[in-house]
């Protein structure tokens, strides 16, 4: 880098500098999951083995600067690991190490705020481990890349270990800002995987892998690739096309519901962590800094007066209201990123039979609470609601609120 550039850090955020020294005190007082559980979910998509890792990476972060270095440094070993077991023909080692290497080379991207030679080469790391694991995983991931704008969607397309040439459902996948499509098939007892659905994970306009080629976020983009996402998926032979789920992550919930509302060839739409304030105030002024300076980054704006107007676009008012097929909103009770009353606000648009889930003391990132353990685990209730859609079993539009104890509270919605 030339000297300018070494100063430079993306896009200028008057929070992000006013309070860089508060966020590096939170930091080395609560550690890596200062503002979510990130740590956690990397770690369950990788396994037990990988929590060690996570442990060593919770002990080096005590500011942000050493949040990349951590996940580089056990992504290298992580990597030659694999790199050394597929020389010694234990393929199953190197499988699971490839994966787990692809996890932290991505999770090492997450604190550049612009795409430099660094991100470049990281994201590169990523896709060499991933493209590894893939050739010798228990099921079959196809490459995938979509025409979009002249550029390409990346995805992967994963089919049911159990595959035999038979038409299977797909669950289409949309990470969140912090996160991205190889996170969310995990390495072993994957939640749609081991229901026999297919997965094909997205990353969609402005999104991790798709944000270091160039693509931007923007209501219109996201529409667009749905369109091109749902055209390239009909045409794949191994796909019950009747049969075709979306879910979304946090700021997936958003882009998975808009992309729901405009496509009523999909059977289900299933969303979680919600993120789906209009204009997304919370998240980008009364939240940590880091948001309000990657959602610049995935927009294309430098420029912060210009994003804040920008930003009131990003908004479900006059979508929401053409979903025509079942929604599912799971939703966290201390939700801090997008206050309760405008998911419910929201839902009030949708006239499509619909649930709605709450996690009693559950924040933004769902689970890790009494309620997530006791009651139905997130991710079992949200795989089974999508089974039971594509299996055309009848939906009341209710409310459920998870308590403590596991209880489940049932009122018309």
């Amino acid at each position: 880098m030339t000297g300018t550039q070494a100063f430079f850090d993306g896009a200028e955020v008057r929070r992000w500098t006013d309070q860089r020294w508060l966020l590096d005190n939170v930091i080395a007082a609560n550690g890596i999951d200062w503002d979510q559980p990130r740590s956690r979910y990397f770690n369950s998509a990788c396994g037990i083995e990988s929590n060690a890792d996570f442990e060593l990476i919770r002990q080096k972060v005590r500011k942000f600067a050493d949040f990349g270095p951590a996940f580089e440094a056990i992504a290298a070993r992580r990597q030659r690991k694999a790199e050394e077991a597929l020389d010694e023909g234990h393929y199953v080692t190197a499988r699971d190490n490839f994966y787990m290497a692809a996890i932290h080379w991505g999770a090492a991207i997450w604190p550049h705020h612009f795409t430099n030679d660094d991100v470049v080469r990281l994201n590169s790391n990523r896709r060499d481990c991933y493209r590894a694991y893939a050739k010798l995983a228990d099921h079959q991931i196809h490459e995938v890349w979509i025409p979009f704008q002249g550029k390409q969607l990346p995805a992967w397309l994963h089919l049911p270990p159990q595959y035999s040439n038979e038409k299977v459902p797909v669950v289409i996948s949309l990470p969140g800002m912090d996160t991205f499509k190889e996170l969310f098939v995990s390495l072993s007892n994957d939640r749609w995987l081991s229901r026999n659905v297919a997965v094909l994970a997205v990353d969609g306009p402005g999104q991790a892998e798709s944000l270091v080629l160039g693509t931007t976020v923007s209501v219109e983009n996201f529409l667009e690739a749905g369109r091109a996402i749902f055209d390239w998926i009909l045409k794949r032979p191994e796909i019950d096309q009747n049969k075709i789920g979306l879910f979304g992550n946090s700021f997936g919930s958003f882009t998975a519901t808009l992309i729901a509302s405009h496509e009523p060839r999909l059977k289900a739409c299933a969303v979680s962590a919600t993120c789906l304030e209009p204009g997304f105030h919370t998240l980008l002024e009364t939240s940590s800094p880091t948001y309000k300076k990657r959602m610049m980054y995935m927009t294309g704006y430098t420029e912060e007066a210009a994003f804040d107007q920008f930003a009131k676009t990003l908004s479900l008012v006059g979508h929401s209201q053409r979903m025509k097929i079942p929604y599912l909103c799971v939703a966290g009770e201390a939700e801090e990123l997008c206050p309760l009353p405008h998911v419910e606000q929201t839902l009030s648009t949708i006239g499509s039979a619909k649930r709605y889930v709450v996690y009693q003391e559950s924040r933004h990132a769902v689970g890790f609470v009494p309620s997530a353990n006791l009651g139905p685990y997130p991710p079992t209730l949200l795989s089974d609601w999508m089974l039971d859609r594509f299996e055309d079993k009848p939906l009341k539009s209710e409310r459920w609120y998870i308590r403590s104890d596991g209880a489940i509270e049932k009122t018309p919605l």
